[in-house]
């Protein structure tokens, strides 16, 4: 698929078939995930896949009832783990951008290969963490379930035109 449908026609899944993601595409969407950049190459992720029915239901239900989420073939818990960084602005908190990067080269590499997905960042992570056997050090900063649809992924028309972010020299002043 061309790179800019790719990312054109991502979409927020909320509905899965009940279609298997074969092993060897998994495998792929992580090595998509797995070349992310980080700072410093800390790389300070970690994804669990649970595929277990109950887990997954349970998952549902510590992220306020999304129920799609456990219709899903597998749920991706992506967690990250905090990094000493002396630099300005983000200091310790660097993982977060890092982890998120390593997020989006996930869910656009599951597009790229036909399955859907969705972020998910409603959550109570500590049941989820309990579920899981996650450390005290390891923080859950997003669910992402992986699916088959039966949905159509099309281009988004409800997008910002660029005048309103891209903006030349100083703020407010448009680039294009």
């Amino acid at each position: 698929m061309e790179f800019e449908d790719v990312i054109k026609t991502r979409r927020s899944i909320r509905s899965y078939n009940k279609k298997e993601i074969p092993e060897d595409i998994l495998k792929k969407i992580f090595e998509g995930t797995r070349v992310a950049p980080s700072g410093n190459n800390k790389q300070p992720w970690y994804f669990i896949v649970v595929k277990d029915k109950d887990k997954k239901s349970k998952i549902a239900k510590y992220s306020y009832n999304q129920s799609f989420i456990a219709e899903a073939d597998c749920v991706v818990i992506c967690c990250g783990k905090k990094y000493p960084n002396p630099y300005e602005p983000l200091k310790d908190n660097c993982y977060l951008v890092d982890v998120t990067i390593a997020i989006d080269h996930l869910i656009l590499t599951a597009r790229n290969y036909g399955v859907g997905s969705c972020w998910v960042g409603a959550f109570y992570p500590e049941p989820i963490k309990k579920l899981l056997k996650i450390p005290q050090d390891i923080d859950i900063l997003m669910i992402v379930p992986l699916g088959y649809t039966s949905s159509e992924f099309y281009e988004s028309k409800n997008r910002k035109d660029l005048k309103e972010f891209v903006f030349k020299e100083e703020f407010n002043k448009p680039f294009f």
